[in-house]
């Protein structure tokens, strides 16, 4: 699959939507984990619109695709998604990490909303992933399962043990994506618990590698579909991807790992997303 510069262009506008409201609920409840849920939307985004198959009017479809949130801390990444899916109620979006909302710090299991597992705890998510995934071999199954990982999550040991059965399983309808943006809570990964070489540790561990450019559409896509001609093997894409994607001051820092913005700079932050915006649309109305 090859998305036209049209097509790109509409999907990077939305996806502008969506980190405004991220960025909108975070300041709202003045907690959250805005650094991490602006790396990977791109991803999520484009994982339910063109990827995964569900029915966006059954959420609760018996033959759907699985999307599991690992690195739950990322919730409102997922909940702006699934708001634009029409799952969750635009401004319900506002009640994140409330008393009595269906939108707290993390995922808590939803069918109705979309909301597969619940999530937090992170190095859960592969362990998960991979029950559901064995589960759909065993009945036959037509189903995929992706799991969204942090590349900090993957200091957990009990992510290593799902690599192991993955693999032991030959689980080839199970997919893993790293938020491979380098940064966790307290600072670099290199610095805290150094991961690399990750793909050379993750074909050690017999799965098959893909790495990706996770800010280029095409290649995101592309990535997806060679997953699906490979067989016999579980899959892990390896996303480069931004902290803090496209507001300056939150990128390649941890300091927004779990830290909202203040008014001045949510309001900052908000002004160079719609900057953003009024250049690609000054570009689209050039095109036309």
């Amino acid at each position: 699959m090859t998305l036209s510069e049209a097509e790109q262009n509409q999907i990077l506008l939305t996806i502008l939507d969506l980190k405004k409201d991220i960025l909108k609920m975070i300041y709202q409840a003045q907690s959250g984990h805005p650094g991490g849920s602006l790396s990977c939307v791109t991803t999520i985004y484009l994982l339910y619109n063109k990827i995964m198959r569900i029915k966006l009017e059954n959420p609760q479809w018996d033959e759907r695709d699985i999307f599991i949130l690992s690195k739950g801390h990322a919730a409102p990444a997922l909940y702006a998604v699934l708001s634009k899916l029409g799952y969750i109620k635009r401004s319900d979006l506002f009640t994140l990490r409330q008393i009595g909302s269906d939108l707290q710090g993390h995922p808590v299991k939803n069918s109705k909303l979309g909301i597969e597992i619940s999530t937090g705890s992170l190095g859960m998510g592969l362990s998960i992933g991979l029950g559901c995934a064995l589960s759909a071999k065993l009945d036959n199954e037509v189903r995929t399962v992706y799991v969204l990982l942090g590349d900090g999550e993957l200091n957990e040991g009990s992510i290593w043990e799902a690599a192991m059965a993955g693999s032991q399983y030959k689980l080839d309808n199970l997919i893993a994506i790293i938020d491979r943006n380098g940064i966790q809570n307290d600072g670099s990964t290199e610095e805290i618990m150094a991961l690399e070489p990750l793909a050379d540790k993750w074909r050690a561990f017999g799965w098959e590698v893909i790495e990706i450019d996770g800010s280029n559409l095409n290649e995101i896509l592309q990535g997806f579909e060679k997953c699906k001609s490979i067989v016999g093997k579980p899959k892990v894409i390896i996303s480069y991807l931004i902290k803090g994607a496209d507001i300056s001051f939150m990128q390649h820092t941890h300091k927004y790992h779990g830290h909202p913005p203040n008014e001045e700079e949510f309001l900052l932050a908000l002004k160079e997303l719609e900057d953003i915006e009024k250049e690609l649309k000054r570009g689209i109305s050039h095109n036309v």
